[in-house]
């Protein structure tokens, strides 16, 4: 196992790669030779006040989480390097460091392309595990992570309970639902319909993606965001009405930094997610975890609804559960930075105790 660069030195941002020079199994059975991880680091690794937050993002973000968390990690934010360790890791199967279609194969000069093999939820936590040993990081303080990189905390959680004091899973739930499935069934079968998809190349299928990302955004936003933000203005022509366009915008812009094959992988990824899997049952998978949980909702959250937030909380012992009130459906996980940070700080300021030296306080940013 070899972590490149020494990161307990670091005080702002730095970008590694951990690379695991041994044979790894996948859930499927399918054996790598090895992986790597691309990761961010921010501050510095203190362990003898266990400073660390691991921060997991979603489907097609990365491991900067500055970049598109900014309103919650970065200085004088809840989760700031002056005092915190703040690693996030790009999903491995992704296109911003990870181990992934457009790499080349083992020994080989080929791209992995279509042979890039399907990692589940559980596949890709236990390669973190790796990272968290080389890293010296025996415990965790806080892990958090919205929608998929909720799936992924869960997980976690529930494979190795001590690994975390407190888990804050957002708008996401125990197990793709079938709703959720049908959306990205219907996302991959854009992609494969289009006529590039079978070639080995970086554009394969990318016209495709586009038509599927826009498929996407009305699960991720709701009603009242399309109603706000994209309602044509008088005088009220026919055609070229602003919803369409920015659906075909959203569909450029992903383009621009991403790729159909990743997308295709990382989307069945998500498909996989069932912490009961190979387990007695998902409620007993849930009552594993042994961290203190804060559960977050999105009131609006279409693709993940309360009712699946509320499941956890049932199921999991002493959670609790916060439901944000937002416009945006499910993506006000990443956009509702206030209303997030007020009840983190109450959920975190909830278990310091009297008789013990306060390591940290989240007042000063609230």
């Amino acid at each position: 196992m070899v972590v490149y660069p020494v990161t307990q030195r670091l005080y702002m941002s730095d970008y590694n790669l951990f690379e695991h020079r041994h044979p790894f199994v996948l859930e499927s059975g399918v054996t790598l030779p090895g992986f790597h991880l691309g990761y961010h680091t921010y501050g510095t690794f203190d362990p003898s006040v266990n400073n660390v937050v691991w921060i997991f993002h979603a489907l097609t973000a990365n491991s900067d989480v500055v970049s598109w968390w900014p309103g919650l990690v970065g200085t004088a934010k809840l989760f700031d390097p002056a005092r915190d360790f703040i690693v996030c890791v790009n999903m491995p199967g992704s296109c911003y460091g990870s181990v992934g279609p457009l790499e080349k194969k083992p020994g080989s000069e080929e791209l992995y392309y279509h042979d890039f093999p399907q990692l589940t939820i559980r596949d890709m936590v236990r390669m973190y595990q790796h990272l968290r040993h080389a890293l010296g990081i025996a415990r965790i303080h806080i892990g958090i992570g919205g929608s998929m990189g909720g799936q992924q905390l869960l997980e976690w959680a529930i494979d190795e309970p001590d690994a975390f004091e407190h888990i804050i899973p957002i708008a996401t739930n125990a197990w793709h639902s079938a709703w959720g499935k049908a959306f990205n069934a219907s996302q991959r079968w854009s992609i494969e319909t289009d006529p590039t998809w079978q070639t080995n190349s970086s554009e394969a299928g990318i016209e495709g993606m586009k038509i599927a990302r826009s498929i996407a955004l009305l699960s991720y936003r709701h009603y009242q965001t399309y109603d706000l933000y994209q309602s044509d203005e008088a005088p009220y022509e026919t055609g070229n009405y602003k919803a369409g366009s920015y659906q075909q915008y959203q569909g450029d812009k992903l383009a621009k930094r991403f790729n159909a094959f990743s997308y295709h992988r990382l989307s069945a990824s998500m498909d996989s997610h069932h912490v009961g899997r190979n387990r007695q049952d998902a409620i007993s998978a849930l009552q594993r975890i042994t961290a203190k949980v804060l559960v977050i909702g999105i009131e609006t959250d279409i693709l993940f609804p309360i009712t699946e937030q509320e499941y956890l909380v049932k199921h999991i012992p002493g959670a609790r559960l916060a439901v944000i009130n937002s416009l945006y459906g499910h993506d006000g996980f990443l956009l509702e930075f206030e209303a997030i940070e007020k009840e983190i700080i109450v959920f975190l300021n909830r278990y310091v105790r009297s008789d013990v030296p306060v390591q940290r306080d989240y007042f000063p940013y609230s």
